[in-house]
């Protein structure tokens, strides 16, 4: 017999035995009873006992038996489990600051549905840009439902929702009041979904970039222990993977980067996007010489790209803001593996998609330093994806933490 099963009371065990032969179902595919024993170090009775009940419940299937898929030949055929992938569907909302949008997926991370809206921009600068609070609750509503839909699948499945904000989030999903930036980018999403998920939460959206760079297949911190996840689009956040554990500080603001404002060099967390966008309209403003690609473009409407397109194309002026925010990059990379001593940092966000010249010459500086502490810098594989994959992957998370203790009928069981 088992140590555990011979030295707990029968309901704790019961609860050990079945969270031991879940987690197995989680992380395999297709499994028998000999596969959990041989993974869990349960007798055999035990486990298919286990398997039973939560076929029962709802959160395992069962499959073809092992003799009609060519895997047994002799004797009594062996049953079949997979974790039942549709049990329940999890949510991720990336409610940035001029966007929503959300996506739908299983049990295995598999994406069924999305839905995206664009939050209206009546102004170029990044307070005229800000919807109000009303307007964003409104609008993460609509993203969620537009998922579902898109997905084809009924709210009562959704189990979990993760919604992904930039501001710092402390534990019960509230920003601290202070900064009047937080209230309005974090307008209470934690009360908008209650109610619509067993499981809700709200968390930062560099935090849950740094999640999913760890657990992710392309993720770019599956390799090393010590990372960071810096998103540089119209504002900087940072997430924190030290010793393979995210740090998330007493309010939820260890990423914040408020301190670059005493860097020099830096001088603010202004996010990269957003001053590529200044710089390059103070320039157009002050007059280019004629012939220049930059100056041919309208300030009004000008985006990053078309000042990495101005650069390519050999604009002495793009070329010379892109190297001015390089070397800022940069400078904040160094003071960060200073401070963290982290083996990497991952850019993504709106600065690094478009203007990725910029991050291969911050990257360059960093290696021709000889500061022993300088992090290596790559960027993000994920993309636009790296918010969205870590907000599925923490209500993933969070599902299979909770799973034994909800009632089968909040999951729309079979």
């Amino acid at each position: 017999m088992d140590r555990i099963e011979s030295a707990t009371s029968p309901q704790v065990l019961r609860q050990v035995n079945a969270r031991r032969v879940f987690e197995h179902a989680w992380r395999a595919g297709a499994f028998t009873a000999t596969d959990a024993m041989a993974a869990t170090g349960l007798t055999r009775s035990t486990v298919i006992g286990v398997c039973d009940e939560l076929l029962r419940q709802g959160w395992l299937e069962e499959l073809d038996d092992a003799r009609s898929v060519g895997a047994y030949t002799k004797g009594r055929p062996a049953r079949r489990y997979a974790l039942r992938e549709r049990a329940a569907v999890v949510v991720g909302v990336d409610a940035g600051y001029d966007h929503v949008s959300a996506t739908v997926a299983d049990l295995r991370g598999a994406p069924l549905g999305r839905h995206g809206v664009v939050i209206p921009a009546p102004g170029p600068g990044r307070v005229e840009r800000l919807a109000d609070a009303d307007q964003r609750r409104s609008l993460a509503r609509v993203a969620v439902r537009g998922a579902l839909a898109d997905a084809g699948v009924d709210p009562a499945e959704v189990l979990a929702i993760t919604v992904a904000v930039p501001a710092p989030v402390d534990r019960d999903g509230a920003s601290p009041a202070e900064d009047w930036f937080w209230s309005i980018t974090n307008p209470g999403y934690a009360e908008v979904f209650d109610g619509e998920a067993r499981l809700v939460t709200v968390e930062n959206d560099a935090n849950l970039a740094a999640i999913a760079e760890g657990s992710t297949p392309e993720g770019g911190g599956r390799d090393v222990d010590s990372y960071i996840a810096l998103i540089v689009g119209e504002g900087m956040g940072a997430g924190l993977m030290i010793d393979g554990r995210l740090v998330r500080g007493r309010r939820g603001g260890a990423g914040e980067l408020r301190f670059l404002e005493h860097v020099e060099g830096v001088g603010s967390p202004e996010g990269l996007a957003l001053l590529a966008r200044r710089w390059a309209v103070e320039a157009i403003r002050a007059g280019l010489p004629a012939g220049s690609a930059l100056g041919r473009v309208d300030p009004a409407t000008l985006v990053e790209s078309d000042i990495g397109d101005a650069a390519g194309a050999g604009d002495t002026v793009a070329v010379a803001i892109i190297d001015r925010l390089a070397d800022r990059l940069a400078r904040i990379c160094f003071v960060l593996g200073d401070l963290l001593d982290v083996d990497r940092i991952i850019i993504s966000g709106a600065a690094a998609e478009s203007l990725p010249s910029m991050v291969d010459r911050a990257a360059a500086i960093l290696d021709a330093s000889d500061d022993p502490t300088a992090p290596e810098l790559r960027t993000s594989r994920l993309g636009e994806r790296c918010v969205t994959a870590g907000a599925i992957e923490h209500a993933l998370a969070l599902v299979r933490e909770h799973a034994l203790d909800l009632a089968p009928t909040t999951r729309g069981a079979a």
